[in-house]
This record gives C-alpha cells, structure tokens and sequence, in this order.
C-alpha cells in the first residue's frame, strides 16, 4: 500500500484533533461497543488499569536492564474534586512503591492534578506528590502539555523546583520557543526530558513533524544538555535520531547524567539494544482508564499504527471497560 506525500501527515492531524476532543471521548467512552473497541487498541501502549499492573513492570524492566517512569493516564481534569482524588492515585502509587522497594519516577500532567482548575490547586496537588517521591527515595517529572500551557506548566515546574529541587520537566523541540525555555530550566539542577512533541500545533509556534528543522532542533538541544553535563532523558524511538546522537556525542551519551527514554510498547528492541550497549535506559509505562490523548498521540505519532490497531481489535483481550 502507498500513500499520498499528504495523506500521512493529515491522518496524523485527525487523530490529533480526536486526541483534543474531549466530546467525542465521553461519547466513545460512553458506548459500551465502542469503548471495548478502544480499550484493545489502547492495550499494545499500557501496563494496565491499576497501579500493581504498573508496579508489576519495574522488576521486569530491570531484568531488562531498564529503569522505568510511570504515569497514571490523564489529563485537562476540571473538577477540584477529581483532580484531588488523582493525587490521591499518585501518592498511593507511591507509597506502595517504597513498601516493595522498587522504585521509579513518576511522571504525570499538570492539567491532570488540578491547573486548569487553578493554578495554585496545580502547586498544591504537586508539591503533595513531590514530597511523597522524595520521601520514598525518587523524584517526579512533570509532562509538557499543548503550547497554549506551556507557560503555565513551566511557571507552576519552577514553585515546586524551588521546594524539590531533584523536579525534572519536560520540553518540547518542536516549538519556537523551546530554545530559550531550555536555558530557563537548565538554570535548576532536575532532569530534562527532551521530546520531540506530539501536539497538534500550528507553524506559527512550531516545527513541522518529521522536517529537518526539528531534527536540527533536537539535536542542538541535546548536545547542549549533554555537553554542558546537565542531567537529561533523550526520549526518541527514532532509530535515526539515536544514531545522529551518536555520531555526534559519542562517548558523552554514557555519561552518568545522560539516559535514553523510550515508551512501553514503542521501541523495545532499541532500548534493550542500547542498554546492551551500555548506555543508561529508561522506559516510560503508563496505566489507568483515562488513556485517551495518550494512546491517540501516540498513532497519530506514526498513523500506520491505525493498521495495527486494527489488528489488536481481532484480539481477545479484555482491557478498560471492554469485555
């Protein structure tokens, strides 16, 4: 099957506007057919629905040679009520981290524990998460988000880095601005996760997906984290990416302030390659019921994965609300 020049990039478009629209998931989610449909496809990009799925994959991750993150799925929450009880998620998640000794960051939205609400229940929420990762002997990494947030989100970072200094964030290379937020936050000493971007965005604030100009960004951002010793998560399942990374950097990328991030479901055979080889690995594993934008972004991320999609729903497999 070929496509059009066009025909990936707008199908990446859609799925990224149905990852926007918080109307058409309550609908999916509200129709028992369509949500089992979608509770398949979303099984290939998740642990599962609850933290011991999640838990189940850090010893698995380290037989591999892997540190892992984790994420409890969700995002945009507009209650004061919801946003609470999300916390409440995180910090037991926690919790029963440190009563198995198995410990790995933990990563999450902004939108997702209370800043659209109001800023200031966004601190809250994540200085309650903050103090419970360094109290259980980890850290968290607070998740880029759409660019209309982007001051918000690095705002709020900057209050909880200034109470958790281990805080790491997370920055997008394909907006405009990201160049000089990056000198913004290397002046704190957390981890840098640097990303590509998933986003729906316009040219105006952003670089095209798979241009050159991304990749040059990309790659300009990450020699300046990994040259100047700043702790980093190069999170990329570009193979060609890793490997102008490595031709670049070299040596710098077995740094002890370098890893290399990829997600649950995407990329394990680079990633268990590039622990093989000897360079620090992480993988990013996700759970929970609230997975909508995330496993949207990612098809939209490479729209061939529809076609795999399609597969899994001829799967038996039982997941969310499917049966």
């Amino acid at each position: 099957m070929t496509f059009g020049d066009h025909t990936l990039p707008l199908a990446a478009d859609t799925l990224r506007t149905w990852a926007l629209d918080e109307s058409l998931k309550a609908n999916v989610m509200a129709n028992p057919v369509l949500a089992s449909a979608a509770g398949r496809i979303a099984r290939r990009f998740m642990a599962g629905e609850t933290t011991t799925d999640a838990l189940t994959l850090i010893a698995k991750n380290a037989h591999r040679g892997h540190l892992t993150s984790i994420e409890c799925a969700g995002e945009s929450v507009r209650s004061e009520e919801i946003a609470n009880k999300e916390t409440g998620i995180f910090t037991t998640l926690i919790a029963e981290m440190k009563t198995r000794d198995e410990l790995a960051t933990v990563s999450f939205d902004l939108s997702h524990i209370g800043s659209v609400v109001s800023p200031v229940l966004g601190l809250t929420n994540a200085l309650a998460i903050a103090e419970a990762a360094r109290d259980a002997g980890t850290y968290i990494m607070i998740s880029a988000e759409s660019s209309e947030r982007t001051d918000l989100v690095l705002d709020l970072y900057e209050k909880v880095s200034d109470a958790f200094e281990e805080t790491g964030i997370t920055i997008q290379a394909r907006l405009h601005r990201s160049p000089a937020d990056l000198q913004r936050v290397m002046q704190r000493p957390g981890p840098i996760r640097l990303v590509k971007g998933a986003f729906l965005e316009n040219s105006t604030v952003a670089h095209p997906r798979e241009s050159n100009e991304l990749t040059d960004a990309y790659l300009a951002m990450a020699q300046t984290l990994v040259t100047d010793g700043h702790r980093v998560n190069l999170a990329t399942h570009d193979s060609s990416m890793v490997e102008s990374l490595k031709s670049r950097l070299g040596q710098k990328l077995k740094g002890a302030h370098v890893e290399f991030e990829m997600l649950q479901g995407l990329g394990t055979e680079l990633l268990d390659s590039l622990s093989n080889e000897g360079y620090a690995t992480r993988e990013y594993v996700l759970f929970g019921s609230e997975w909508w934008l995330y496993v949207l972004n990612r098809m939209a991320e490479h729209p061939e994965r529809v076609i795999t999609a399609l597969a899994d729903l001829n799967q038996a497999a039982d997941f969310g609300n499917g049966k």
